[in-house]
């Protein structure tokens, strides 16, 4: 067999250039040196002794590897698999082919420590600040929504599905610990356009001009978006104002939005008996423009990074992936503007 040389894998990263590698566009746009101190300080352990392994891989290596893993949605041996399979993953990692590779258990356990530490939303926050460093601040108001992001349906009988829905656990579960690990009891069913879903809600805030995802929440899918707009409400941007759909209208959220001096721009909707006005009507049509930019974002995340299916089990794992997720979709934005502002 022919032995590839240097060269030759030159002349390989050279033509992937050529053809377009969307990996290498974001590793010259992001600073990931910013994250390392709170990936340092987070995942730092006691050292007990002098004795065993040392640590295998870099956090800030790590770290990438989760981004990897929600720019694609991959599962942990997929993506183990896909780095070792392809060139770009590689390079955006700073590997080569003959590096070591994390493999899906150390992918698992690194995810999870960021998880228990609460890394992520740290890690988010740390990425606005980036950004806002960059000149890109939020600007010309906030939109909100919520999308459901859908995970592995259980297959509970009616006695335990009752059981989980007052918020306890099937005696039975309790006797069998692998079965135990296998059940989600934070997940749950929701109707939308006469379909059923099962899985979590992605609450998020963008700023109108740039379209980066400004705040975020994660809850169970049966949850209402409005019960989640006051924490997504966001103080920092340029413009008071608030975009938002029929589903977030009350009476409590418009008192809420005039007590905080944010400007409503929530879309008005019909109540019994009642029909919106001429006005009120091309109200909605000029809000739905503006509003219609978080269904870009949400449109993203779904055909271009693959998320109509998140895997895991709990609303903390389910989160850790959500939240990452919104993290690698806010750089890819970031991507697409830089060479629209070079």
């Amino acid at each position: 067999m022919l032995q590839s040389g240097f060269f030759d894998l030159t002349d390989r990263f050279a033509k992937l250039d050529q053809l377009g590698d969307p990996l290498k566009a974001l590793n010259a746009v992001v600073d990931w040196p910013v994250f390392v101190p709170i990936l340092a300080k987070g995942l730092k352990k006691e050292k007990r002794s002098n004795a065993g392994r040392p640590v295998s891989f870099e956090p800030l290596l790590m770290f990438k590897v989760l981004i990897l893993q929600s720019l694609y949605n991959l599962a942990d041996g997929q993506t183990e698999f896909q780095i070792r399979d392809r060139f770009t993953f590689l390079r955006f990692l700073g590997l080569t082919p003959e590096s070591r590779i994390p493999d899906e258990k150390t992918i698992w356990l690194f995810r999870e420590s960021v998880k228990v530490r609460g890394l992520h939303d740290e890690l988010f926050q740390t990425f606005t600040a980036f950004l806002e460093t960059q000149g890109f601040e939020a600007k010309r108001g906030t939109v909100i929504d919520a999308r459901i992001v859908e995970v592995p349906k259980q297959r509970n009988t009616r006695s335990e599905n009752a059981t989980i829905k007052e918020g306890s656990m099937p005696a039975d579960w309790e006797k069998h610990t692998a079965k135990k690990a296998q059940k989600d009891i934070e997940a749950r069913w929701t109707q939308k356009n006469g379909k059923n879903h099962y899985g979590y809600k992605n609450h998020i805030a963008i700023d109108v001009k740039h379209k980066f995802i400004r705040a975020h929440d994660v809850t169970a899918a049966n949850v209402h978006d409005s019960q989640r707009f006051e924490p997504l409400l966001d103080r920092r941007n340029s413009d008071p104002a608030v975009y938002a759909d029929s589903a977030y209208r009350s009476e409590e959220a418009e008192r809420l939005l005039k007590r905080k001096r944010f400007k409503s721009r929530v879309h008005h909707r019909s109540w019994a008996g009642q029909t919106l006005t001429r006005r009120q009507q091309q109200q909605n049509r000029a809000r739905s423009r503006i509003r219609a930019r978080v269904e870009h974002v949400f449109g993203h995340q779904v055909k271009a990074m693959r998320q109509t299916l998140v895997r895991g089990i709990g609303l903390a794992r389910i989160r850790t992936r959500i939240v990452l997720t919104n993290l690698a979709y806010n750089m890819s934005r970031l991507a697409q503007l830089r060479p629209l502002c070079a």
